[in-house]
């Protein structure tokens, strides 16, 4: 996937230098396009030669949630036009880590086999950044085949403490 980095990052740079004035803004709408960008119907729909770059445009922002500025508009059309679309997933993850350079912190993705809310996200989240070092963003995302505990991905480290990681060390033990 070098090649979509190479790609995304001009996108992502200028976005970011654009943004200056208000990263937090630009990153909602940013993930919001790009999770819209990522779906196969709608590369599908931007892929067919019949379909012009002001029709995959007026989907896209009427599908958006998020009121887009002249700013977010105009990068849009340039990233459709150019042919781009595809490439957005990449163009959001690479301008998020561009914000978090800069405010220096990192994104966490909590993995829990059942809902992590209020206090106790809030507990976890204070653990992990004593644990890590710096301040995290941190979002959960639910997946019951862990059984019972947590997996917690930052950047390029995890940590997994979950039932099933601990089942599986167990299992190698045995077999050992």
């Amino acid at each position: 996937m070098a090649e979509l980095a190479t790609i995304a990052r001009p996108y992502a740079d200028a976005l970011f230098k654009a943004a200056k004035a208000d990263l937090n803004a630009a990153a909602v709408w940013v993930d919001e396009i790009a999770a819209i960008a990522s779906d196969a119907a709608l590369q599908q729909f931007a892929d067919n030669p019949k379909t012009t770059s002001d029709q995959v445009f007026d989907v896209i922002s009427g599908i958006v949630k998020t009121s887009l500025d002249a700013h977010a508009k105009n990068f849009l059309r340039m990233v459709i036009e150019n042919g781009r679309l595809s490439v957005l997933p990449e163009i959001a993850a690479q301008f998020r880590a561009l914000k978090n350079a800069q405010s220096g912190s990192s994104d966490a993705v909590v993995y829990s086999a059942f809902p992590v809310e209020g206090a106790a996200l809030a507990d976890v989240s204070a653990a992990l950044e004593k644990r890590f070092g710096r301040k995290l963003n941190v979002s959960v995302e639910l997946e019951p085949g862990l059984i019972g505990g947590i997996r917690v991905v930052v950047g390029d480290e995890v940590l997994d403490a979950s039932v099933k990681a601990r089942l599986e060390q167990m299992k190698v033990a045995l077999t050992a």
